[in-house]
């Protein structure tokens, strides 16, 4: 299939559905092989499904970011499947939003786990298989909560960690045709924003008014719109952006 991604192989994780889905389904328009994994089995097999039916080249699994030995396997697997790994998006995330007097250790830990620790694994396992072929392209999703956000003590110390994480990989693996960056959604329109929604007690269309008339280009973010920034990275064209943060969010954020 013709593509700009034609012959590359990328692996999201988290990529069943909201923006991580968006962005497996990106490359796969655009001619790559595709590898998602992510814990929710029912919304895996459902994507997976969606994507074969159209002739997409497909691997899905499911698996724990948290765990090293199970993203290993998986990253392994794929290379063994389609013969590289040449774009990883560090996707999956959880919230447990809280103030700060609430929050358990456990909405803390968890957070932390999936986004830095899962970060973690996915880059290491993979970087592997980049640094031996002198190609590669890492892309971490982070957040606008980066910058601070109420009831987010959590979530915005793990995004703001994972920009961090983003700008070390760029310099350890630059020289190996490696590059590394990260996507800082806004105010997005999926499943997660839904939950945000349900915790402060209004439906998901108050929260969408709400949040429109402070964005300034006058509407709410599209998993297609994250879709397209981590596009921009993946690109081989983009091989003098390195460790870079874009704030997708509708209007400046820093």
């Amino acid at each position: 299939m013709a593509g700009r991604f034609a012959g590359r192989v990328a692996f999201v994780t988290g990529g069943s559905r909201g923006i991580g889905k968006a962005i497996v389904e990106r490359f796969a328009e655009e001619g790559a092989s595709v590898a998602l994994i992510d814990l929710n089995e029912e919304a895996l097999n459902e994507t997976t499904s969606e994507l074969r039916e159209k002739g997409y080249k497909v691997f899905a699994k499911v698996a724990n970011v948290v765990e090293a030995d199970q993203v290993e396997n998986a990253v392994k697997t794929v290379y063994e499947t389609f013969g590289s790994i040449d774009i990883l998006v560090n996707n999956a995330g959880v919230i447990r939003d809280n103030l700060l007097f609430k929050m358990t250790d456990s909405d803390w830990q968890t957070v932390m786990d999936v986004h830095l620790k899962g970060s973690f694994n996915a880059a290491r396992a993979a970087q592997k298989y980049m640094v031996e072929q002198k190609y590669g392209r890492i892309i971490n999703i982070s957040s606008t909560s980066a910058l601070g956000n109420r009831g987010q003590a959590n979530y915005a110390a793990a995004k703001a960690g994972l920009q961090g994480f983003t700008k070390t990989l760029a310099i350890e693996l630059g020289k190996y045709g490696i590059t590394a960056n990260s996507v800082a959604p806004g105010f997005i329109e999926t499943e997660m924003t839904k939950e945000t929604a349900a915790r402060i007690g209004i439906t998901f269309d108050q929260l969408i008014q709400a949040s429109v008339p402070q964005i300034p280009v006058g509407r709410s973010g599209k998993p297609a719109d994250i879709a397209n920034a981590v596009a921009f990275f993946a690109d081989e064209r983009s091989s003098f952006v390195n460790g870079q943060v874009i704030y997708v969010a509708g209007g400046p954020k820093c």
